[in-house]
């Protein structure tokens, strides 16, 4: 007979030892939907917060598809990974425009929305709408990866596989949502990265890991590239009136539709000066006269990392009448208290503390 996960062992586990987080206590299709999008790649405790305040200000999926998307990302502003709030943004529209503000209950519907993947699509319709389907993320993997001492790389096709086929195996029809929910909880407090708790674990006894003394060896990862490091000169444009130019990034791509101080990526043999003075140009048909450094900040993304240095500028007076680039962006002159009004990247952010002097003393 093939392996499964015992489903009454672990639901009876998960009704003692399940948080009782803020989702959980909702059968909103939208509530739940809303805390599925949040919680891909964020952890639980840096979720809370912004879920209840989203849900606050948004608390259905009309309120959400009517807002102006400069509120919603300024609500988002923070939680990262923004194409999710983009997508989900685009994805109440359509719940509004095509299905009359309720959430699909029918998975094929359902999927076909914006930025729903698998995951998200079986995790909505399971706990939802109680749909056999099973949902897997990261900790799902790696419980199933210890519970078959997988061999295979957890992240490859054949062990993606394997896990789902596991999962699928073992989903009762009664309760899915909620064996979906214990089996991420799971590996959330109990099967963790290092450490596990075995002796909390409701499936221990059948678990391979545990009985060969080899938890911590799955689930078996490939071997990563080094993470590159790209520096990133951006100009804070301050005119006398102590206000500072900004521009909104495209609506499409990495942190679409957020605020930012102009400017762009050093390339290979040039100086910090030269590619400010070119981006600037390029961008926004500006010349400057770079007049020293601001401060430096540092930020990680998923694949990369980046140095961003400030640099006070001034241009000239006749820019400071215009009100978009040269490829259509927004640009707006704002003062040190507008700032934090807006929707910024995290590391747009950081600089804020180092450029407010020069704004108030411009």
């Amino acid at each position: 007979m093939e392996r499964a996960i015992d489903a009454d062992a672990l639901l009876a586990w998960y009704d003692v030892s399940g948080r009782r987080l803020p989702w959980r206590l909702s059968k909103d299709p939208y509530a739940i939907w809303l805390s599925e999008v949040m919680l891909q790649q964020t952890q639980v405790t840096t979720v809370v917060p912004y879920y209840q305040r989203f849900l606050k200000a948004f608390p259905t999926a009309i309120a959400l598809a009517d807002a102006h998307e400069d509120r919603v990302l300024k609500m988002w502003e923070g939680l990262g990974y923004y194409n999710r709030c983009h997508n989900l943004l685009k994805a109440m529209r359509r719940v509004r425009d095509d299905h009359g503000g309720q959430v699909p209950g029918v998975p094929e519907i359902f999927s076909a929305l914006p930025g729903v993947g698998s995951y998200t699509c079986a995790a909505v319709q399971s706990i939802a709408f109680g749909h056999q389907m099973a949902a897997v993320d990261g900790n799902v993997i790696r419980v199933v990866s210890r519970f078959l001492a997988m061999e295979e790389v957890a992240a490859s096709a054949v062990g993606k596989r394997r896990v789902q086929q596991l999962v699928d195996r073992s989903i009762p029809r009664r309760r899915p949502g909620d064996f979906n929910q214990a089996m991420m909880e799971l590996g959330a407090t109990v099967c963790t990265p290092k450490h596990p708790a075995c002796g909390r674990c409701p499936i221990a006894e059948s678990c391979l890991a545990k009985k060969e003394g080899k938890q911590e060896a799955f689930p078996v990862k490939k071997r990563r590239n080094p993470v590159p490091t790209f520096d990133v000169a951006l100009a804070a444009v301050v005119r006398e009136s102590g206000e500072v130019l900004i521009q909104k990034r495209p609506a499409t791509g990495h942190l679409a539709g957020m605020w930012e101080f102009p400017g762009g990526k050093v390339l290979d043999g040039e100086s910090h000066e030269q590619a400010l003075c070119r981006s600037l140009h390029d961008e926004l048909g500006l010349a400057v006269e770079v007049k020293g450094a601001v401060g430096v900040a540092s930020h990680a993304y998923s694949h990369f990392k980046v140095r961003v240095f400030l640099y006070l500028c001034r241009a000239s007076e006749s820019f400071q009448k215009v009100r978009q680039g040269r490829k259509g962006q927004p640009v707006s002159w704002v003062v040190a208290g507008g700032l934090d009004a807006l929707a910024f990247p995290a590391v747009n952010r950081k600089l804020f503390p180092l450029l407010r002097p020069y704004l108030e003393h411009s």
